[in-house]
């Protein structure tokens, strides 16, 4: 009934014409994991901290999960189990490892989701962050990527997270000096998955050629990445509290200030460094090493310039 459905989706697709088509990749690509972390990562520099750490804590604790997920059910992409499915191409060079769950859903139910959920953001906000998370992954069943259990897990699987987050978040704020446990316990999990994504066995299967359909060991590459941002934070958040306590509530100028120099700042390191360090690291360890870069220059190292460089008056611990 999954590829019935992505059939008509289909058969639509290619009668729609270019403006739906065009507004449905629009729509996937919002939430792509780099575009989700940059926006998540310019709230924790610019608007809220407190806001920009929960949703960064919890994407990067649903990117873990969802890597468990894929890894554990190692479900073919739609188009691999049957041959009728043709994804639009743009959207199939963004598809990569497994299919179940949908990372692109729990990114956006990470993102606009986790901000629906936070009950001090305005009803009308709430309810057009909630639209955004259904368009996102509706829009990967449109575009022929996903079958919709991909998405529908995804997204659940998402806010799940992201209510986990809120909640544990709570906690820390009452018992602050429980902060070291929390990155310890997470740190661990998510080594725990690092390793099950390392040694388990994946299918085999070939096509009428003789090739390999699907490279177990390639597909777990996104898993890694989760893994590499999850620990990144949870160090990066940890020391960012006790030794910077850097400030959001500072001027319009200071703001736009962070947000220009924090964009063209960590585009050099996602662009340049980040690959240097994954040339020189072969394997699942180069890429959770240059993923842990990443997220640990936007959650600790910008933040340490910030308070390094910006007038002392605008330097407040929240």
């Amino acid at each position: 009934m999954d590829i019935n459905i992505l059939l008509i989706l289909q058969e639509f697709r290619n009668g729609a014409g270019s403006c739906l088509v065009s507004f449905m990749t629009k729509m996937s690509f919002i939430g792509e994991m780099n575009t989700v972390l940059i926006i998540m990562a310019l709230i924790y520099w610019c608007i809220s901290k407190e806001f920009g750490a929960y949703l960064l804590m919890g994407w990067s604790g649903s990117r873990v999960v969802n890597g468990l997920l894929k890894v554990t059910a190692c479900v073919y992409r739609p188009w691999i189990r049957d041959a009728r499915i043709v994804p639009d191409s743009k959207a199939l060079a963004e598809a990569t490892g497994y299919s179940f769950p949908s990372g692109h859903s729990m990114n956006g139910a990470a993102l606009y989701g986790g901000g629906a959920i936070r009950k001090e953001l305005g009803k009308t906000l709430r309810i057009t962050l909630g639209i955004i998370v259904v368009l996102i992954a509706f829009s990967r069943n449109f575009l022929g990527v996903h079958t919709p259990q991909d998405i529908l897990v995804g997204m659940f699987s998402g806010l799940l997270v992201m209510w986990l987050t809120f909640k544990l978040l709570e906690w820390v704020k009452a018992h602050p000096e429980k902060d070291i446990l929390v990155m310890c316990a997470g740190i661990g999990a998510a080594v725990s998955v690092a390793v099950f994504a390392a040694v388990k066995s994946y299918p085999v299967d070939y096509d009428e050629a003789g090739k390999i359909l699907v490279d177990g060991a390639k597909m777990a590459n996104d898993t890694y990445k989760g893994v590499g941002w999850c620990m990144g934070f949870l160090l990066g958040w940890v020391l960012e509290k006790r030794y910077i306590g850097f400030s959001t509530d500072v001027p319009m100028l200071t703001r736009i200030t962070r947000l220009a120099t924090g964009l063209i700042s960590y585009y050099a390191v996602h662009l340049i460094l980040a690959p240097l360090v994954k040339s020189g690291i072969s394997g699942a360890a180069g890429t959770i090493v240059s993923c842990f870069i990443e997220m640990f220059y936007a959650v600790f190292v910008f933040p340490l310039c910030i308070k390094h460089f910006e007038h002392p008056t605008s330097i407040t611990s929240d």
